[in-house]
């Protein structure tokens, strides 16, 4: 039985004046037979309420509402059982668009024939099955300071925890430093790291199950419902969401033979002078004396190409904390610090500025170029371009090489082969290196030694990591996510941080993991679609076990069975739409996005006979950022062509070939596809959706070839939504494109 439809025009917002809206509702109440079609003068305050009211009163089950854009309402602005679709006739129509025009008429009656089209085609959305079985404890993976934060802030918030620990005591890190930077006003002097009181805090918390000297064997199942066995003993438990917290290990420079690294018995590394600071004596190794001048180097091996190439932010600071140690141990003794460049964010300038004052601390600007041994323990160090204006020569006893930091993850340099060795496949290039490849590819299933979560995921047992290293993570706009849906990275496995900044990163990653078990016990998704309660559905019969969506997915959500069949994990989902994007046999659908919907929407617009000349552009625009800076650019008052019609997409890579065929079908004369961002800095909301659909771009052109249409009729961009004062420049020079090489054949076939 077919559900009762409404539709309801807002005359507000200058949409009254610049379209005839009575035609409007001829369109809906003649051509798709809707059971209500009312104007109301706008979409908020008691108007908002008095269609809520005629919804109740008609017993309406599916209502499209035509004004503001969907961005401008609140997923609670109706009930929850009610299918609600908004046609966007105020941003990208009337506000980017002239009045009373005929073109601009036709712009309307398309979006609400494409919005009454897809409410037909949205079904009802129940949350997954597995949404009543979901488990709200939380893991903690490491005992640091981050992983203890994590565990204690939610105990805190009421919810179990299960903390493991591979080493026999809790600490970490900070167990290991003698006294920590400044962490309370005036902030200019370091302090006891009270990680005693921390660990005694956790030991006696009855929410907190501590497992030390303990690895975890095995995770399976998916968010909610993790399921996690331990080496060893073989102790297992079920979990909702993971923190992993494992933090960090030193980098070991290889080329600073010119420093005296390696040959020279009184230069050492910053962690080995906090192992020194602790012991009780800051002392020449090479014969016990203590040390009265002690040079520190900074970015020893960081921030070089050939070495360490990043920054890991907090070396100064550690310095400046052990040229303390120096002053304490020895008021006659001097410290030096060497620099390009001193960092000290916020607070800790207050510190900076302290040690700059103290007269036994000499700071300054230059290049090391070289330490060499004086005979007698000592050594001279040679400081290039300092700030006198000349180069120095250093007495030292001990020289201190401040090195970088490296995350305890799991190994990206042979992540990243894998993932190089996946894109030659793709290419199809065949040769001698297939097999290479492949043997790449079967390393990446089980990288022994470097294993932390060891997952039971078809894309690997670990999270993926970035370039340097690091667990990835939306740096812009969901720092805690990661490619594995409820597992959150925090402290210094994250990215370079300190024990205070791990405190805050952990008390977040805490918060998103209690985030994620309370939405998915309510069957909805996390970020960037948060709330979503839809969820893939797939037609088995008809897969033919090509792999493509359990390969594309960016959140590992799909394993396969030995076949090739996928084996859908529901709570791993972001509802991105990738695996329906790559699904050649549109066996893949959601209740509410599917191929038939969106295809149904394109055959849904009119497109004009080509004497008409009134061209035809589909548009395709990601609802994270392109689709928004469309809306920003009409809200602004920016003018692109009326003979464009915008359909969102949750992401460019759940866009499927067989739309863009079906456009072409229908007689449009051009797509446009615009994405986010992609690339190692990526911003794609969903990692690797434009990527992917660029990917998929010689699908495309090879059936352009069949259709004998030119290339030039599909453009694919890259957009932010700051780049809205871009949009209508490049829909403009497409129209240019359009017209120099002519309407599309197949119009009116």
């Amino acid at each position: 039985m077919a559900s009762k439809i409404g539709v309801y025009i807002c005359t507000g917002y200058g949409i009254g004046e610049a379209l005839n809206v009575d035609e409007l509702c001829e369109v809906a109440t003649d051509e798709y037979k809707v059971d209500v079609c009312k104007t109301v003068p706008s979409c908020e305050g008691e108007d908002l309420e008095g269609i809520k009211k005629d919804i109740a009163e008609q017993g309406l089950e599916k209502v499209v509402l035509a004004g503001p854009s969907p961005r401008f309402y609140s997923p609670k602005t109706f009930p929850e059982n009610l299918i609600v679709e908004y046609v966007n006739l105020r941003e990208q129509v009337v506000w980017c668009q002239p009045p009373s025009d005929e073109d601009t008429q036709m712009m309307a009656a398309d979006y609400l024939r494409m919005g009454i089209v897809k409410v037909q085609k949205t079904n009802p959305v129940e949350p997954f099955p597995e949404s009543k079985d979901i488990n709200k404890t939380i893991l903690v993976v490491g005992g640091g300071i981050a992983g203890m934060t994590a565990a204690l802030e939610s105990a805190a918030a009421g919810y179990d925890v299960v903390l493991v620990e591979k080493s026999p005591q809790l600490g970490g890190w900070m167990a290991k430093l003698k006294k920590s930077t400044p962490r309370t006003a005036p902030y200019d002097s370091i302090e006891d790291t009270g990680i005693e009181e921390k660990i005694k805090q956790v030991q006696q918390n009855e929410r907190i199950k501590v497992f030390t000297s303990a690895q975890i064997e095995s995770i399976n199942g998916g968010p909610g419902v993790f399921d996690v066995k331990l080496k060893g003993d073989g102790d297992t438990f079920r979990v909702g969401a993971i923190v992993q917290a494992t933090g960090w290990k030193p980098y070991r420079p290889a080329n600073l033979g010119h420093l005296g690294f390696g040959s020279l018995p009184n230069v050492i590394t910053n962690v080995e002078m906090e192992e020194m600071a602790k012991s009780g004596s800051i002392a020449r190794r090479s014969d016990g004396k203590k040390a009265k001048n002690v040079v520190f180097i900074q970015c020893a091996g960081s921030r070089d190409k050939n070495e360490l190439s990043y920054c890991s932010s907090i070396c100064c600071l550690n310095s400046l904390k052990q040229a303390a140690y120096v002053r304490e141990q020895d008021p006659d003794a001097k410290a030096y610090i060497v620099y390009e460049n001193m960092r000290t964010p916020g607070q800790y300038e207050y510190f900076y500025k302290k040690m700059q004052q103290d007269p036994g601390v000499f700071l300054t600007k230059g290049s090391v170029a070289g330490v060499k041994p004086n005979g007698d323990g000592s050594m001279e160090v040679e400081i290039k371009n300092s700030l006198l204006g000349e180069d120095i020569l250093v007495d030292a006893d001990l020289v201190v090489l401040a090195t970088g930091m490296l995350p305890n993850a799991a190994d990206g340099e042979k992540i990243r082969a894998v993932k190089d060795a996946r894109s030659f496949l793709a290419s199809d290039q065949g040769g001698p290196q297939v097999e290479e490849m492949k043997k790449k590819i079967a390393m990446w299933e089980s990288h022994e030694g470097t294993e932390i979560l060891n997952l039971n995921y078809r894309q690997g047992p670990d999270l993926p990591t970035l370039q340097y290293n690091y667990p990835d993570s939306h740096f812009i706009c969901f720092p805690y996510e990661t490619r594995r849906t409820g597992i959150y990275a925090a402290g210094a496995v994250r990215a370079p941080m300190d024990g205070l900044g791990s405190v805050e990163d952990a008390t977040g990653a805490a918060f998103k993991a209690i985030q994620c078990v309370e939405m998915l016990s309510r069957g909805e998704t996390v970020l960037p679609r948060a709330g979503d309660r839809s969820y893939p559905e797939f037609f088995l019969q008809r897969c033919t076990q090509c792999k493509r969506c359990t390969e594309e997915c960016p959140f590992g959500t799909l394993n396969e069975d030995v076949k090739g069949t996928p084996l859908p994990n529901p709570t791993r989902c972001r509802r991105c739409g990738i695996c329906l994007g790559a699904c050649p046999e549109r066996i893949i659908s959601f209740k509410n996005y599917s191929v038939d919907q969106v295809a149904s929407m394109i055959k849904a617009i009119n497109v004009p006979d080509e004497f008409e000349e009134k061209p035809r552009v589909l548009v395709l625009a990601c609802e994270n950022d392109a689709y928004p800076a469309f809306d920003i650019a009409g809200q602004k008052g920016l003018k692109y062509s009326s003979f464009v019609r915008i359909i969102p997409v949750r992401c460019l890579g759940s866009v499927n070939v067989i739309w863009i065929n079906e456009a072409f079908a229908k007689g449009f004369d051009g797509v446009m596809l615009f994405g986010c961002k992609y690339g190692d800095d990526y911003q794609c909301h969903f990692i690797r959706g434009s990527e992917l659909m660029n990917t998929r771009g010689e699908n495309v052109r090879e059936k352009l070839k069949t259709m004998a249409l030119e290339n030039e009729r599909v453009e694919l961009h890259q957009v932010q939504i700051s780049d809205w004062h871009k949009l209508p420049g490049l829909v403009n020079d497409f129209m240019e494109v359009i017209e120099s090489v002519g309407m599309n054949p197949f119009k009116g076939m």
